[in-house]
Parts: structure tokens; C-alpha cells; sequence
């Protein structure tokens, strides 16, 4: 089944995208929660004429996001946290305690757009991927440290 895209979905696509998916889960949960549209032919077609208008708001969204890609560029985050007598975190550390220190350097980035790959569970050197447009991301290196 082939569907627009009202908004960005994590592993299916970003807004305005024609995908395909499997028919339920469009029919039983992407149209109904209004997360995107059947793509029929005038659907589409009014898809492109959006699009075309909207080039240049995309463009300086796209320059934007790569302004604060070099903002971040060199940043260097140090995260403490309880740790056990083993090295082990109690809990873990994920993409809400990196957007905290992010925003105490100054950088107000949304917890949503930052994927942490493996669990953080010791302590150690880890990298986190900060998505700030379809297109610019940024590797943002982090430390896990005893408290």
C-alpha cells in the first residue's frame, strides 16, 4: 500500500515521503491517527505542487539545521552518574541525560532527535547520532563517569 507521510516516522520516513507499507498498518494505524494519507493520484499531485512551493522554506530549514551541525561539531559531553562498586550504572543513560547536558552547554536540541545505538550501562566512551534534518546528522561524543 502506498502512502504520503503527514509527519516524520522513525524507521519508516520523514514528512511528505511516499512509502510503502503494509495494508494494516496504514489502514489500522498510520491514516487513522492522521500520521499520513492514501497516496492516490491527486494526492500525489498535490504533494508535488506543495513541494515545489515550499523548496525554499526546505532550503532554509536545510541550512539551519547544518548551522547548528556546526555548532555541535566539536562538542565533548561528560555525563555523571551513580555507579556500582562494578563499574555498572545504576539505571542507564540515554537521549534525555544527553539533551540535559547539551542544554547546559547552551545547545537546546529536542531528546527526540538523539539516538543513543547500544544501551548505556558502564562506564565509558560512547557516541551518540543527533538527527537534525533528513539529511545532517552529527556524531556527538560522550563520557559516562562515577558520581
Amino acid at each position: 500500500m502506498e502512502i504520503i507521510l503527514k509527519e516524520d516516522i522513525a524507521n519508516l520516513g520523514y514528512k511528505n515521503d511516499i512509502v510503502n507499507v503494509k495494508s494494516g498498518y496504514g489502514r489500522n494505524y498510520l491514516i487513522p491517527t492522521g500520521k499520513a494519507v492514501i497516496a492516490s493520484p491527486s494526492a500525489k499531485k498535490v504533494l508535488a505542487e506543495e513541494l515545489k512551493q515550499r523548496a525554499h522554506k526546505l532550503e532554509k530549514i536545510k541550512k539551519d539545521a547544518e548551522a547548528v551541525a556546526a555548532k555541535l561539531e566539536g562538542v565533548s559531553l561528560t555525563i555523571a552518574t551513580k555507579v556500582s562498586s562494578t563499574g555498572t550504572i545504576f539505571g542507564s543513560v540515554g537521549n534525555i541525560q544527553i539533551a540535559e547536558a547539551l542544554a547546559k552547554l547552551g545547545h537546546e536540541i529536542d531528546r527526540k532527535i538523539i539516538v543513543v545505538k547500544d544501551a548505556v550501562k558502564e562506564v565509558g566512551s560512547y557516541k551518540a547520532i543527533v538527527k537534525l534534518h533528513k539529511e545532517v546528522s552529527v556524531e556527538v561524543p560522550f563520557e559516562v563517569v562515577a558520581e
